[in-house]
């Protein structure tokens, strides 16, 4: 409620409110199924106590699942992600020590498979945390979520080490990417001060049922989960391979002489199952027999520099007045 009144959260009333019902649902008949296989009594079943107790989870994955998405007017992919979310808990299972417990994060799991099976549905805009807020208040509400996320993980859950090793890796990253690129070594750290930077460190990655509980294995995780997103993503067809992002790094890696770095590569049947970004070269020109490499761009006899328009939207909002009859 405070996001959607006071913060400035861009996405309708409704969407939470779905969200967390079809969170409810799925919880409940799920719990349903599983009670009526083991014949025993539904656990929400043991008065108001244990009933808003049982939901507790559902409702913050609900929560959480319509705050991060964004997918415009339109309810069915929230309910989707949510759904898919619970799902995800009684699909994708494991044994850990006595008992049987999931091993994703709910909320993560299905923002990720809308985000993978809804292209265009988007991640919520990092701003609109503190979009309606101005002065102090934009130190007080970040600071307010690091100091409670702190607190939670220092005294309760026992996560500091995987928040440590999240924080080091990702500015570690930045630093290699500031001496190579030859930018300000603060540039690569601005996106640490944001306050959805500090909710992704503090209360998504550190989920206590979906993440080790040794300290060295906390600290492996995050610092894994900083470095997956540095990789860059390659696509295959036919024996041909692009970039489908890092651009920017391979052509900086490449004039600092580094020519061999991991990457994630996948092939594809055909061109249209790639999600090929706007500017890239004609498929006529990549795919053809004389195709560019990486290197001609940093040869000045097959390489030329060239002025490129300024990518913009514009949103034309447009009135028709009418002049009813009688």
């Amino acid at each position: 409620m405070v996001g959607h009144t006071l913060l400035g959260f861009e996405q309708s009333w409704a969407q939470p409110i779905v969200s967390v019902l079809a969170a409810y649902v799925v919880e409940i008949v799920l719990e349903l199924v599983d009670s009526s296989l083991k014949q025993r009594s539904p656990r929400f079943l043991g008065g108001p106590v244990a009933f808003v107790d049982f939901l507790l989870s559902a409702h913050i994955t609900g929560l959480a699942v319509a705050m991060l998405l964004y997918a415009n007017q339109r309810l069915t992919p929230v309910v989707f992600a949510s759904a898919a979310a619970i799902g995800s808990k009684a699909i994708f299972r494991a044994p850990f020590g006595e008992r049987v417990m999931h091993f994703f994060n709910p909320s993560n799991f299905g923002i990720s498979l809308t985000l993978l099976l809804f292209p265009w549905v988007g991640i919520a805009p990092p701003y609109h945390f503190t979009e309606n807020v101005t002065g102090v208040w934009d130190w007080i509400i970040p600071g307010f979520i690091l100091l409670t996320g702190v607190i939670i993980h220092g005294c309760f859950t026992g996560r500091l080490p995987l928040v440590a090793a999240w924080l080091i890796g990702f500015a570690l990253q930045g630093q290699i990417r500031a001496q190579i690129f030859g930018v300000p070594p603060i540039v690569p750290l601005t996106p640490m001060t944001s306050a959805a930077f500090i909710v992704f460190t503090l209360y998504m990655i550190p989920d206590p049922a979906t993440t080790p509980l040794k300290p060295w294995r906390q600290a492996a995780f995050g610092f894994a989960v900083a470095l997956l997103p540095s990789f860059v993503n390659v696509a295959g067809i036919g024996g041909r391979y692009f970039l489908l992002d890092g651009y920017h790094r391979a052509y900086g890696l490449l004039a600092a002489g580094v020519t061999r770095v991991p990457a994630l590569v996948k092939n594809y049947g055909q061109l249209q199952e790639c999600r090929i970004s706007p500017g890239m070269l004609s498929p006529d020109v990549f795919l053809g027999d004389h195709a560019p490499l990486l290197p001609d761009y940093l040869d000045d006899t097959v390489c030329a520099d060239t002025m490129a328009p300024v990518v913009t939207k514009m949103i034309v909002i447009q009135a028709l007045e009418v002049t009813p009859l009688g």
